[in-house]
């Protein structure tokens, strides 16, 4: 990729990249011991790890974030990839915090497992996203008419 390509990025295509290269470090991070304490375990109740010792996260909680990575650096090539990657995945946080309300904690359906502060987190992710996405890609949809 050149330096041209690089400067001629749309601000919304930055953002999402750099909010996917975010997801992509929070991902590797919850994997490495010493950053993520305690017994991790695929999904559910059963994964005790502690992000930074906060963040309550699991291996399929790290692949979630290394997905949602993996697609911010890839749509955020285009513009309209970008702000549909940060709109949309606003709104998926947004579902998350309130699936985190309804099943946190000890439920069993708290499946991915989440605890208050990743509702915290989900939350301010939701609304922050989606308003970047929105403020900053308001103008893609004349620009590719």
């Amino acid at each position: 990729m050149s330096t041209n390509a690089i400067t001629h990025r749309a601000p919304v295509q930055l953002a999402a990249m750099v909010v996917g290269a975010v997801f992509l470090l929070v991902g590797i991070l919850g994997f490495i011991p010493g950053i993520t304490s305690g017994g991790i375990g695929f999904a559910g109740l059963g994964s005790h790890a502690m992000l930074l010792g906060l963040f309550q996260v699991s291996v399929l909680h790290n692949i979630v974030h290394l997905l949602f990575g993996i697609a911010g650096i890839a749509l955020g090539r285009t513009a309209g990839g970008a702000k549909g990657f940060l709109t949309w995945g606003g709104a998926i946080y947004l579902v998350l915090f309130v699936y985190g309300l309804v099943f946190g904690g000890d439920s069993a359906g708290n499946f991915v497992p989440v605890n208050m502060a990743d509702n915290i987190l989900h939350l301010l992710l939701g609304v922050g996203m989606l308003v970047v996405g929105l403020a900053l890609g308001r103008g893609v949809a004349a620009a590719r008419r």
